[in-house]
């Protein structure tokens, strides 16, 4: 078991970066679709005089 560990051990692949900016890109990815979304908030209210004409036909 030991000599499986040790050849285990001799692979390890190393970051490109330090592990704590895996976090800081994961929380800027998570920002950047909350602001995406954010801003479609108001979407359906802003055409408003569409929906006041169709409602009217049905």
């Amino acid at each position: 078991m030991t000599t499986f560990l040790a050849k285990a051990s001799e692979h390890a692949v190393e970051l490109p970066f330090p592990a704590f900016f895996f976090g800081v890109i994961a929380m800027a990815v998570f920002l950047l679709l909350g602001w995406v979304t954010w801003s479609y908030r108001d979407v359906a209210n802003r055409h408003d005089h569409k929906s006041n004409n169709s409602k009217a036909h049905h």
